[in-house]
């Protein structure tokens, strides 16, 4: 099943709520109907500060499986305990109502600096958060890289 994939502008609402896409909302739909997954809840997401400013958003699923990676990690090393929390420090969950909206927390928007606006980029296993003043500096910043990275990945 293809993931979440496109680039969509919503705006944070008085509350501070975020309306998930309806095609995002659409492909979460189908993951939870499907019989051979196992959801723990039908209306979770799991974000993350990221470093380079943004937040992402993973499906549960998705997250279990970083999560068996973190799990492997041993709190008597350092290194990986550090790891651990540094990665536990960034994450929270954030439930979507009915209507398909998440309350993301004052923290994680202060980190992507959000405050309105907001570009949601569908990254296959996960959306992407940027405010659009990071985005713009970002892709102005890096779009001469993206050929030689191209060329080095694919």
């Amino acid at each position: 099943m293809a993931g979440f994939i496109g680039k969509e502008q919503h705006s944070i609402d008085e509350k501070g709520r975020l309306m998930i896409p309806a095609r995002f909302r659409k492909r979460l739909e189908q993951v939870l109907a499907d019989p051979d997954k196992v959801t723990t809840t039908s209306a979770l997401l799991y974000v993350m500060k990221a470093l380079d400013g943004s937040l992402e958003l993973y499906e549960p699923e998705v997250w279990a499986e970083k999560e068996k990676s973190l799990a492997k990690l041993s709190d008597f090393n350092p290194d990986e305990r550090m790891l651990k929390t540094l990665m536990y420090e960034s994450l929270d969950s954030v439930e979507i109502d009915r209507q398909g909206r998440i309350a993301l927390p004052k923290e994680f928007m202060q980190h992507a600096g959000i405050t309105k606006d907001v570009i949601i980029i569908g990254a296959n296993v996960k959306m992407i958060l940027w405010s659009p003043e990071k985005l713009s500096t970002v892709l102005r910043e890096n779009g001469s890289r993206f050929q030689v990275l191209a060329g080095r990945y694919f």
